[in-house]
């Protein structure tokens, strides 16, 4: 599968589906970048059903900081529109597949539910 590269236009679309999304905020300069890439390829090729995105952190800016972005690479992996996952870091092909595939095994009903809770807390405090 292509990876999909990012801005402050598409992010929300993509990310706000129902799919599941690894994003990786990277940037032209940063060895670690480069040396991701790669895996971050293969593993698009392999998980054909998970959207692969890119985010270029020198072009833009205000997502980044949108995102509290402070180190790249910084993966996040969001599934029906719920942020799982974000680490700073370069992760390699064996740790990815790992963190893949324990968000397919995430009870997503379980995660709404739970926000759906914390959302109702927040209302009988406020």
């Amino acid at each position: 599968m292509s990876i999909v590269e990012l801005d402050q236009e598409t992010l929300p679309e993509v990310v706000t589906g129902d799919s599941t999304v690894v994003v990786d905020f990277w940037a032209p300069w940063c060895g670690p970048c480069r040396s991701f890439a790669p895996v971050f390829e293969k593993a698009s090729e392999k998980h054909t059903d998970i959207t692969f995105a890119k985010v270029n952190t020198e072009d833009q800016q205000e997502l980044a900081a949108a995102f509290n972005i402070r180190s790249i690479p910084t993966i996040m992996v969001f599934r029906e529109r719920v942020m799982l996952f974000a680490q700073p870091g370069a992760l390699s092909a064996g740790q990815l597949d790992e963190l893949l595939t324990k968000v397919k095994e995430v009870d997503m009903a379980q995660v709404h539910a739970d926000i759906a809770a914390r959302g109702s807390d927040d209302d009988e405090t406020a």
